[in-house]
């Protein structure tokens, strides 16, 4: 048996959420070392008016999802395999030995920036539940061609799926589904229209930062979730990196890989837990949790069950 570490992308934020991590030696030397490489105290950034900006998430998140990776390893051990979705990715990458934890900060303030300055208002992303990829296709395309961006961006399991576009096309959407009676659709807490062309541009700003960064192969399986594959090489991994804000997500496949790789533990880093539930599905003979809700000791002892049997 295996253990994934999965990181959660926006939309997972809540104000206080690095304050409230736990109070440990892990996690202050995160904390410090993000203020440091960041030059500013980074538990200013979690407030709820500070949360607002793009850039303030993306950063929180990563942050949150190193500071409980690093947490995990130190006093149960290491994960098999890591899997961020959207922002999540860094910290995987992080945990995973691709990236330096000063780099990825510094590239995720980039890449929050890029976002927020291409989009700076009018934006954003709604999750919809109860209609397949196909039929919610058959809903967007009509939007598109009366000149209304948008797209599918996350797949995140078969009948629950994210929209990403302008704040028009999305309320054209919820109220097509909302008349139609078949479905639901909800405006989510991200006002930037992530993993869809309408960041393209965007996508190559960052991937142009990258060729001044050294990245290393990774010391545990890396699972990419916009391709639903392992990645080991550098230059797949750097260009997964860099162009993530612009493609789909395929959570569920992604997922299902890893269970057929032997995966039978998930823990969702904090402040997470979304991934939780769209993972128990597909992990029936396995046990999927959030740290934001178990005890550190329960997570800890798991992980260590999962090791001894191998």
């Amino acid at each position: 048996m295996k253990v994934l570490f999965t990181f959660p992308g926006q939309g997972a934020q809540v104000p206080g959420m690095l304050q409230q991590l736990p109070d440990l030696p892990a996690v202050q030397h995160t904390l410090e070392e993000a203020s440091s490489t960041l030059a500013r105290d980074v538990l200013q950034l979690d407030g709820a008016r500070e949360l607002q900006s793009t850039v303030a998430v993306q950063l929180c998140l990563l942050i949150a999802g190193v500071a409980s990776a690093r947490l995990l390893s130190e006093q149960a051990g290491p994960p098999d395999m890591v899997a961020g979705l959207s922002i999540g990715a860094f910290a995987a990458a992080v945990t995973a030995g691709v990236l330096s934890f000063h780099d990825a900060l510094l590239l995720v303030e980039q890449r929050a920036l890029l976002m927020q300055q291409a989009y700076p208002t009018g934006y954003g992303m709604s999750a919809v539940s109860g209609l397949n990829e196909e039929q919610l296709e058959a809903r967007l395309q009509p939007l598109r061609h009366a000149g209304l961006p948008v797209y599918i961006a996350n797949l995140n399991a078969e009948q629950q799926l994210v929209v990403a576009g302008s704040t028009t096309a999305l309320q054209h959407l919820e109220q097509n589904i909302q008349a139609s009676g078949n479905g639901h659709c909800r405006r989510l807490a991200i006002s930037v229209p992530s993993h869809c062309p309408l960041l393209n541009e965007a996508a190559e700003c960052l991937r142009q930062r990258f060729s001044s960064l050294t990245l290393h192969a990774p010391r545990c399986a890396f699972l990419s979730t916009n391709q639903a594959r392992m990645l080991w090489q550098t230059d797949q991994l750097q260009d997964d990196l860099a162009h993530n804000m612009s493609r789909q997500v395929h959570w569920h496949a992604a997922t299902r890989l890893a269970y057929e790789r032997g995966i039978r533990l998930v823990i969702e880093m904090r402040p997470g837990n979304t991934l939780t539930r769209l993972a128990r599905p597909v992990f029936l003979d396995g046990e999927a949790l959030a740290m934001a809700d178990t005890r550190l000791d329960t997570v800890i002892t798991l992980i260590q069950r999962v090791a001894k049997a191998g």
